[in-house]
């Protein structure tokens, strides 16, 4: 579904609170839930749904979204308030839920172009220490002590991000073949290591300040869930094994005169304001590759299928064998940067 039935949400919207006039902006450039700026009167809200068409089982879980973000409220993790669930398909076509707006910026291109040195470096390390606090936060503590089958992760991600990608309709990646078979052949042992895990964090869904370099909302729950730090991590270092055209990464930028952080620095400041957690090894980081990988698969599924997200879906799919071949040059250069991309960066 392209657009709203702006009748039917007006009803609905009614039912909740008091408004007025309903204005709507579709927000673009996700590959995710379908997403609308909603003003309603004086009040300015933020609508997400689930995609229409067919779906991976358990993919736009925009219950569990809710929930997480609901449970956060009055922790030191920055989220928006989740206001209203609706789970009656009849409605808008698909479940959604409503949740306040938050004034601040977006930044897609890692490469923060536009801004000072400076406020390069402060919003990635801010970003770390976001990443350390949530991971601070004890589920049990917050009501979310079911919200994940702890212990085993690696290897029930593993399992899971495996056979959607099997049974995904689209044809075989031998790079991201391998990388399956390698993450299987080299799991680490689990120690006990269990936080809240969101699953996507990322710069593209942090939002910023107006004006200043700090995170004030952490956005799109939907993949989160019970589960090893270390993986949020792992994903979150991404862009430094990345180039541009690959969703945004620094390789071939020039990044480390424009004031962003290396990847050690960033590993450093995570560290410092976490609980004690163990370091980030090449594993984890071609781990966070294959499930990016293997969403890439599904985006493109949707694109055949006529019911993807974003239109750039059908552009974007050929990333999952560009991340799985990044995730298999992670592993042969180990835990430290490959010369090829020192070089370049």
């Amino acid at each position: 579904m392209s657009d709203l039935d702006l009748t039917a949400l007006e009803g609905w919207l009614a039912g909740k609170t008091a408004g007025g006039d309903l204005r709507l902006e579709r927000i673009g450039g996700g590959q995710s839930n379908p997403t609308w700026f909603v003003d309603w009167g004086e009040s300015r809200y933020v609508l997400r749904k689930k995609p229409a068409g067919p779906i991976l089982p358990g993919a736009h879980a925009i219950e569990r979204e809710f929930r997480v973000l609901r449970a956060l409220e009055g922790t030191d993790v920055p989220v928006p308030r989740a206001l209203w669930l609706e789970e009656d398909a009849s409605i808008l076509g698909t479940p959604f839920y409503v949740m306040e707006r938050l004034d601040g910026r977006v930044f897609t291109d890692c490469t923060l172009p536009g801004l000072t040195p400076e406020d390069r470096r402060a919003i990635y390390l801010d970003m770390a220490r976001t990443l350390a606090r949530l991971h601070a936060v004890r589920p049990e503590a917050v009501g979310l002590g079911d919200f994940g089958k702890p212990g085993n992760y690696f290897e029930r991600q593993i399992n899971r991000w495996g056979r959607q990608y099997r049974e995904s309709p689209g044809g075989r990646v031998a790079a991201l073949d391998r990388l399956l078979d390698w993450l299987t052949a080299n799991m680490p042992e689990d120690d006990g290591a269990v936080s809240i895990a969101h699953g996507d964090f990322r710069l593209g869904n942090m939002l910023f300040h107006p004006t200043e370099p700090r995170v004030i909302g952490v956005l799109d729950w939907e993949l989160s869930t019970l589960g090893h730090p270390l993986a949020d991590l792992g994903f979150c270092v991404m862009p430094w094994h990345t180039a541009p055209d690959e969703y945004g990464g620094l390789v071939g930028t020039g990044w480390q005169d424009a004031g962003i952080p290396t990847r050690a620095e960033f590993e450093a400041e995570y560290h410092a304001h976490a609980i004690p957690t163990a370091p980030l090894t090449a594993f984890h980081m071609a781990f966070a590759l294959f499930r990016f990988a293997v969403i890439f698969v599904g985006i493109a599924d949707r694109a055949r299928a006529g019911n993807a997200a974003s239109d750039e879906a059908a552009t974007l799919a050929p990333l999952a064998e560009r991340f799985a071949i990044r995730a298999l040059e992670v592993i042969r250069g180990g835990h430290q940067t490959t010369s090829k991309q020192r070089r370049h960066a």
